[in-house]
Order: structure tokens, then C-alpha cells, then sequence
């Protein structure tokens, strides 16, 4: 799978290898950049010095994990929140899918178990498990009958909404434009 999100080559590359990173990717997506969400889970890689792994971070001291988010460059605008959070998540598929992010869209019914098992997940409101639900059907092949209208209007095509819309810079800087309108929108 060919992921853009964060705009590197090298973290992109991780993003469409490791399920961990992408989910990792998408509770890092508030409040920074999204590129500089979506290469979290690169510069995390690097500084543990090799992939990640869901036992290993669930079970990692949470203040030296939160150094290792905090070290220069951080990894996230909040990285002591953000390592508590990334933790929880990764306890949480310790616990319900054996260590595997990809258990958790695999052998489902249709797209409304997907994301109820999505909206499960620490640190996944309704908006962000639509959306990653979005970005395993437009870019992941993972669609299970009516995904799409489990995404809502994610889920719709032709649209650049949000990360699940983003294949490229183009497209980056159009959901940028759609977003920027919608602020624009809200506040009239």
C-alpha cells in the first residue's frame, strides 16, 4: 500500500507496512500538522531503534516513554499526553487483538462493526474513527459492506476532506482549503 500522510518517503514507507504506525498516525492526528502526525510513528521507530511493537510499548516504563516522545524534536505538540495515549492504545490491542492493529478491521461483518471496533479503540472519538475508517477503504482496501456509510462523509468519493483524502501534496492542500473553508463556515 502507497501511504502520502506525512510527505517522507521513509515515514510514509512504515505507515503502508505497519498497521501499529498508521493507527499510531491517526491519535497522533490533533492540534500538530497532519504530516507531523503521520511521521510520528517514524520518529518513534527511530529513537527505540526498531519497529514498532504493541507489547513493547504497552509495557514500556510511561515516564522514559515520554521522555523518548519529548526528546528534541518532540514528537507530538503534547508529548507526555500523547505517549500516555499511544500506550493506552497499544494496551488496548494487547488485550483485545493479541498485539495486532490489523485484527482489529480483519474478519468484520460490515462497516458499522468496523467502527464500533474503531470508536473502541483509546483515544478515538467518533470523528477520528470515521475518518481512519475512510483511510482503510480509499487507501488500505479495506471495505466491508457499507463502509462507506459507516464513514459518513468520509467516506464519500471525490471529496478532499480529510487524511483519507490526501494520495499526494496536491491533495494535501486541498483538504487543507476544505478544512480552512469549513473554519470559515462555522464561524459566520
Amino acid at each position: 500500500m502507497r501511504i502520502r500522510l506525512a510527505q517522507d518517503p521513509e515515514a510514509d514507507e512504515l505507515l503502508g507496512r505497519s498497521p501499529l504506525a498508521l493507527l499510531v498516525g491517526m491519535l497522533l492526528d490533533q492540534q500538530v500538522p497532519l504530516e507531523r502526525a503521520f511521521a510520528g510513528p517514524r520518529a518513534i521507530v527511530n529513537r527505540l531503534g526498531r519497529d514498532l511493537d504493541a507489547r513493547e510499548i504497552a509495557s514500556y516504563d510511561p515516564d522514559q516513554f515520554a521522555a523518548l516522545l519529548a526528546a528534541t524534536p518532540a514528537v507530538h505538540r503534547y508529548p507526555k499526553a500523547m505517549a500516555a495515549r499511544v500506550q493506552a492504545l497499544a494496551t488496548y490491542l494487547v488485550e483485545h487483538y493479541d498485539g495486532s492493529a490489523e485484527k482489529v478491521w480483519e474478519d468484520v461483518r460490515d462497516g458499522a462493526e468496523l467502527l464500533r471496533r474503531l470508536l473502541a479503540l483509546p483515544g478515538f472519538g467518533r470523528q477520528k474513527a470515521q475518518i481512519f475508517l475512510a483511510l482503510l477503504g480509499k487507501q488500505c482496501g479495506v471495505r466491508p459492506d457499507g463502509w462507506r456509510e459507516a464513514a459518513g462523509p468520509y467516506g464519500e468519493e471525490g471529496v478532499h476532506r480529510s487524511v483519507a483524502d490526501v494520495v499526494d501534496a496536491e491533495s494535501l492542500q486541498l483538504v487543507r482549503a476544505t478544512k480552512q473553508e469549513a473554519k470559515r463556515a462555522a464561524k459566520k
